[in-house]
């Protein structure tokens, strides 16, 4: 076991943030309220958890630069989920088991246990045999200096599941044991293996929790699994589902046999920098899901990771969203409250028509900005309406909601030079008298909710600071927009 080593990796690391944390805090493609780390690579939130009256939040982290590589847990602590204080790395790579280039620390989860609070995590190595991953366990007595667990790794992959397939795992409590979900293959087809413990050092299989039979790829990595409401959850990122990025299932499970039984199946959010999600439990009850607002080259509408490499860092956390379940047992993703703390400049106008002329809007500087409207659907009679955002010196991203076709896209084809492609979602409006929009713009990234927080993109776009206007149009008639209202939004990171 390399205590030493570990600790040796974390102050090497701790050197270069701190060297270049100034230079990289000015970069112009830096996020104002949106989860970043200092400087480097940063994807999968990890560990998520209140523990001692602060929010954790552990990362997927190269502290060296703007490209994925060893991996390192980051972390960092706040009183809102929206100002953070940085602390000491918490894992670095220094085992055989983690200890790799191509490999390291891997993501994982966060429990508390006997006063103490557990990491467990993925081990990532490589001995020649092609990767190896098992999961691991470290332990802090103070919530900021961890030790990993002499016994680790404490499971290896079943004899069925590829070793490179067994990874990311997810652990909670339920009476007396202790529970952990991780995402695995077997014949080409996504598991969700279940194990559980009950002292969270030796760990039995149990079941699998649920599979894919072809319909959700072949590999589900970052599962996560929760009570809400008399329901349970599952969600995963699939790999090789298509467009499919973030998936809940919401079913019935029975703990006698360890078998999730689901029957709505939806997606978490349709945008293309919306992955890895986690959740957790906020003290007040509140279920609070954060996902990393990026993606991965093996998917389908990849370009790549965007400019802010040549800044030296890159990657940042979608905004916190409370995860709540319908009566029809649908899910909704809202924006949690805290983020109203944020407003500042407040605009509203009680209602106006819009027209195929072009009208402007106003919210925050154009730039790092909170939009909530509502169109009045029996007044309006317009084939659609575009909302153009982050628009200048010819670069726009547009949200077009198509009422004709019952589609809602989010076009960034024009949006920055760089960014490319088109999210799309079904738009069912069958029934209802108006369609909620929420909108949160900050320096390199999206979020549209819609549809009740049912219907949401979430995508990064790498604008400057002159694309700063925000327009609205109709076509093929009119639509009355209602309740707008707009904000500001103060900073958190500069």
């Amino acid at each position: 076991m390399s205590r030493e080593l570990m600790q040796q990796n974390i102050e090497k690391a701790q050197r270069e943030i701190d060297s270049k944390k100034e230079m990289i805090k000015n970069g112009k493609m830096r996020q104002h309220y949106h989860f970043m780390a200092q400087t480097g690579w940063m994807n999968d939130p990890n560990g998520l958890i209140y523990y001692k009256g602060k929010y954790h939040f552990f990362y997927q982290y190269n502290p060296y630069n703007g490209f994925w590589d060893s991996m390192h847990w980051g972390h960092a602590v706040s009183d809102d989920m929206l100002h953070w204080e940085y602390l000491p790395l918490a894992l670095a790579p220094s085992e055989p088991y983690d200890n790799h280039l191509r490999g390291g620390c891997f993501s994982g989860s966060a429990i508390e246990h006997d006063g103490r609070l557990f990491l467990m995590f993925t081990g990532t190595t490589n001995e020649g045999d092609g990767f190896e991953q098992t999961q691991c366990i470290a332990y802090s007595e103070d919530g900021i200096h961890f030790e990993k667990y002499e016994g680790n790794p404490v499971l290896t992959a079943p004899d069925s599941i590829p070793t490179d397939r067994f990874r990311d795992p997810k652990v909670w409590k339920h009476g007396d044991m202790y529970y952990m979900v991780c995402g695995a293959s077997r014949d080409n087809n996504a598991l969700a293996l279940l194990y559980r413990s009950e002292d969270m050092f030796h760990w039995d299989f149990f079941n699998v929790l649920a599979e894919s039979r072809g319909e959700w790829g072949f590999m589900w990595e970052c599962p996560d699994f929760y009570r809400l409401g008399d329901k349970y959850v599952l969600t995963f990122s699939p790999m090789g589902s298509g467009e499919h990025t973030a998936v809940y299932l919401v079913g019935d499970f029975d703990y006698e046999t360890g078998k999730f039984d689901y029957h709505v199946n939806d997606e978490i959010d349709w945008g293309f920098d919306f992955y890895a999600p986690q959740s957790f439990l906020a003290p007040d009850g509140r279920r609070i899901m954060v996902g990393w607002s990026n993606e991965w080259e093996w998917m389908p509408l990849w370009k790549d990771w965007g400019p802010t490499y040549k800044e030296g860092w890159c990657g940042s956390f979608n905004l916190p969203r409370e995860v709540r379940v319908m009566e029809d047992g649908t899910l909704q993703f809202v924006p949690v409250a805290e983020t109203e703390m944020l407003r500042e400049n407040p605009e509203y106008q009680d209602s106006f028509v819009v027209t195929e002329e072009e009208k402007e809007l106003k919210a925050g500087d154009g730039v790092s900005f909170e939009l909530k409207m509502k169109i009045d659907l029996e007044k309006t009679d317009a084939d659609k309406v575009e909302l153009i955002i982050r628009c200048g010196e010819g670069k726009k991203t547009v949200c077009r909601f198509d009422f004709k076709n019952s589609e809602l896209s989010v076009d960034r084809n024009e949006a920055d030079g760089w960014s490319r492609g088109v999210s799309r979602s079904t738009m069912f409006l069958k029934g209802k008298s108006e369609l909620d929009i929420h909108i949160f713009s900050d320096q390199s990234s999206l979020e549209i909710f819609t549809d009740r927080y049912q219907n949401n993109h979430s995508s990064n776009v790498f604008a400057g600071d002159r694309q700063n206007q925000l327009k609205i149009r109709a076509s093929g008639g009119s639509a009355v927009i209602s309740g707008y209202e707009s904000y500001g939004m103060k900073e958190c990171f500069r």
